[in-house]
Formats: structure tokens, C-alpha cells, sequence
């Protein structure tokens, strides 16, 4: 009578143990499924923000030249020149940057939506490039940007680029 208790009760156990088993490869299948769908999610929302931060910037930078051409007589020009020498970038590459010209005084200017450190120092090569290549300096470096990476900002303040991450610091000159 002893052994019948007995092995009913490692069967029961044997049982119990293989639905455990299956319950933890369920699991398991669901908690990947899940991660794949997560990922899948960060990436598209990724993408969607970046698209959104590319549009944002340019409708920016098309009204700020629309607004200080026909309000202000000043001249905002997209210079797009390829940098054969690799200066910018590190290699051969096509290097844009906005310029507006007032008076005779030229403005390097850069709108993004996130600037962080390395962002801080290619605008500055790019700046530094044009004015190689134009034989033109620029009086003024100007960053505009929602999102400044709080370590960029000493690195913009050490190599004089004016950093306006809120429309009530911008001023007029």
C-alpha cells in the first residue's frame, strides 16, 4: 500500500513538474515575443522622432530666413560645399551650413534639435572650413536648439559659439 502512495505521488509529482516545464517554455516564448514587439516599437518611435526632429528643423531654419530676409534686409544663405580634404568629418564629405550676412557681417549658424558635445564641435570644424575655403570670417557662431546636452555647453562657451536653447535668451544686436 506504501509503494501504490508512493508512486502515485512521484507520478503526481512527475506531472506536476512536466506542466511547471511547459508553463515556463510559455513564458518564455512570451516574454521574447514581447521584447521583439518593445524593440520593434522603440525603433518606429525612434524613427518617427528623428523624422519629426529633421522636419521641425528645416521648417524652422525656412521661416527664420523667410523672417530676417523680408523683415530685416538680411541676407541667409545654405552653403553647401564638398569637403575634399576629410577636415570636417574625417573624411571626404558634403558639408552644409546656413550663413546670414547683415551689414557685411557674417553669422554661422546652426539649427538642430538635439546638440550634444560631438554636435558642438562639427559645427565648429564646418564654420572653421568655410571660412578656410571662403576666406571669410565669421563675427558670430550661433547654435539654436531645444535640446543641449548639458555637457556641450562648456565646450560651446570655450570655443565661442553662442548657444540659444530658449527663445526668451535669444537678444537682439
Amino acid at each position: 500500500m506504501f509503494q501504490d502512495y508512493s508512486r502515485r505521488w512521484d507520478e503526481q509529482t512527475r506531472k506536476e513538474e512536466e506542466r511547471n516545464r511547459k508553463w515556463e517554455e510559455r513564458f518564455d516564448r512570451m516574454h521574447e515575443e514581447i521584447m521583439a514587439l518593445a524593440t520593434r516599437h522603440e525603433r518606429s518611435i525612434g524613427a518617427l522622432g528623428a523624422r519629426w526632429g529633421l522636419q521641425t528643423e528645416a521648417a524652422f531654419r525656412k521661416a527664420l530666413a523667410g523672417i530676417l530676409e523680408k523683415s530685416f534686409g538680411v541676407e541667409v544663405v545654405n552653403i553647401n560645399d564638398y569637403d575634399d580634404e576629410g577636415i570636417v568629418f574625417g573624411r571626404p564629405e558634403q558639408v552644409e551650413l546656413d550663413i546670414i550676412i547683415r551689414n557685411g557681417q557674417l553669422i554661422a549658424c546652426e539649427i538642430k534639435s538635439l546638440m550634444d558635445k560631438a554636435g558642438i564641435h562639427a559645427f565648429a570644424r564646418k564654420v572653421d572650413f568655410y571660412e578656410k575655403k571662403h576666406q571669410r570670417q565669421a563675427q558670430r557662431r550661433i547654435v539654436i536648439t531645444p535640446m543641449l546636452d548639458p555637457r556641450a555647453a562648456p565646450v560651446a562657451q570655450r570655443l565661442g559659439i553662442e548657444v540659444y536653447c530658449d527663445a526668451d535668451e535669444v537678444r537682439a544686436e
